[in-house]
């Protein structure tokens, strides 16, 4: 059982924002998937899911986000992706955090928007550190 709750680098505000932003850029894969119902269209319509796309407007945005971070808000949001994904638990933070510093590098965003189902391990993870993202919502 986790006697505190760690402390995080980035404000839960941020993590909110990137949730909002990240289900309209996945909301963007399911209605390009929707229009590439083509005989060329690909045969298994989750590989295109998630993927890293070259100028859309919300990724734009998404990366610069991203990329404005500081080295420690980087670390902990990826770490926070790794948490709510189920790689590891608040009891594994500090583990999960060093690895996360380790990987660190200057491809944080298309990591990150490559992720399937982002959105929602940032809000499993927020939850789990006592931050409801539906009190974002309101």
């Amino acid at each position: 059982m986790v006697k505190t709750i760690p402390e995080l680098s980035i404000s839960p505000d941020k993590v909110c924002f990137l949730i909002v932003k990240a289900r309209e850029f996945e909301s963007e894969d399911v209605i390009a998937d929707d229009e590439d119902e083509s005989p060329n269209a690909p045969a298994d319509p989750i590989a295109s899911a998630g993927e890293y796309r070259e100028s859309d407007p919300i990724q734009e945005e998404l990366t610069g986000f991203i990329d404005a971070l500081s080295e420690d808000e980087q670390v902990d949001l990826v770490a926070l992706a790794w948490v709510g994904r189920g790689d590891g638990t608040l009891e594994d933070w500090d583990e999960l955090r060093a690895e996360a510093a380790r990987a660190h590098n200057k491809r944080t965003a298309p990591y990150l928007l490559g992720m399937p189902l982002l959105p929602d391990y940032l809000a499993e993870a927020l939850s789990q550190f006592g931050h409801s993202f539906e009190d974002y919502e309101s």
